[in-house]
Order: C-alpha cells, then structure tokens, then sequence
C-alpha cells in the first residue's frame, strides 16, 4: 500500500544520545528557511542572481498523553541541565504496525521547554505533555 494512506495514522519516537524517550503522537516544526541574498550582475538586465546564504532550522515540537515514558524527558532534561551539550538524535515515523515510515537525524539538539500534563477532573480530556527543542540540522537517513 502506498505511504500515504497512513498519513492520519503515523505516531514518532524520540531517542537523543542513544536515549529512548518514548512514542509522541504528534511532532511539529520539521522545516528550514534559507536566506537568500540577491546579486544584480553588472551587463545581465534579464534577471539578479539569488544567492543562498543561511539556513534557519524550525524548533521541533512533539506531544503525547502522559505514558509511563514521561519521566525520561525529566531525566533528559537533568542531564542537559549539569551538563549543557548538544546531543544528536533522531526521530523516526512510524506506521500502526510499527514499521518504520521515515526517519530524520536530528543535529545538536538542545531543550527549548517542557510543559507537564493539566489535571483537571472537571475535563475528561487526557492529560497531555509537551517537549520543545532547537537544533542545528536535520538529516534524512
């Protein structure tokens, strides 16, 4: 069957140095800008040459209800928090039957911000969490 019928269906896992942290249900942010600067060429009416220059990479943001796995973002986040480097990861999405659909190499990851699930009785909506980080790259593998 093609890949797309899937589509609805995807969920991802996150592992960071090696570090399973779990399955996400939702991942957002997988996108880069690049700069362009523009060049009038002296003789060339016809069109500016538009030059790449930098690349900007999106920050990544992914949610899950709260799992047994939610702990490991906190000892994640310890970690970075005594000791402040960049770890590469990766991101893979995966089908319902757990077949690998697409996976990104994710370079120099660094969190941005965690946000722990809500309870509140009054609402019958899962209680959610939220993981946000920045990097320097993303590579298909």
């Amino acid at each position: 069957m093609p890949d797309t019928i899937f589509a609805s269906s995807v969920f991802f896992t996150l592992s960071i140095a090696g570090d399973d942290l779990g399955t996400f249900h939702t991942c957002d942010g997988l996108g880069a800008q690049l700069e362009v600067e523009q060049f009038a060429e002296g003789g060339n009416n016809g069109f500016t040459w538009q030059l790449p220059s930098r690349i900007s990479w999106s920050n990544i943001t992914m949610t899950r209800p709260v799992t047994s796995d939610s702990g490991k973002i906190l000892t994640w986040l310890n970690k970075v928090i005594q000791q402040a480097d960049r770890k590469d990861g990766e991101i893979v999405a995966l089908r319902p039957d757990l077949t690998p659909l697409v996976r990104w190499q994710v370079l120099g990851i660094i969190p941005i911000r965690w946000q722990g699930p809500s309870f509140d009785p009054s609402r019958s909506q899962a209680a959610v969490e939220t993981l946000e980080f920045s990097h320097e790259g993303l590579q298909a593998s």
